[in-house]
């Protein structure tokens, strides 16, 4: 998608002045980014196509997308077998488990969103008409 999305005009998710930050971004943090995205459930999302819109080069993308991958899937594995060896009755933990990393994975977003006074505004409209409704 890359740039495309920015030839709409701007919106609460997307503004046109974010492409150069994200271009910016990308070439300073980009690797590091695509491998660490893999372990975040939201960010894993949307590196990938924040990594278009920063124009990182495919090639580059791919090789840490790999990377990422390949640490991912060894890492989870490992981890599972450790602490299925471990921890006993580590069944009884998984909802807990799955609910911490959910609520740590909504938390930076929200605290970033909510951060700009509009965007508290905006919340504040959206929640008083869902609840006179």
């Amino acid at each position: 998608m890359g740039p495309r999305l920015f030839r709409r005009e701007d919106s609460l998710l997307f503004h046109k002045d974010n492409l150069n930050r994200a271009k910016t971004f990308y070439d300073r943090h980009g690797g590091l980014t695509i491998v660490l995205a893999r372990f975040l459930p939201v960010i894993r999302t949307f590196a990938p196509i924040l990594a278009g819109v920063g124009r990182m080069r495919y090639p580059l993308f791919f090789f840490y997308n790999i990377i990422g991958g390949i640490l991912w899937v060894l890492g989870l594995t490992s981890l599972g077998f450790v602490l299925g060896n471990t921890v006993e009755d580590v069944d009884r933990y998984i909802i807990p488990v799955i609910l911490g990393i959910i609520a740590v994975s909504i938390i930076p977003p929200a605290v970033h969103f909510l951060r700009k006074k509009e965007n508290r505004r905006e919340l504040g409209k959206f929640i008083r008409r869902f609840v006179e409704n």
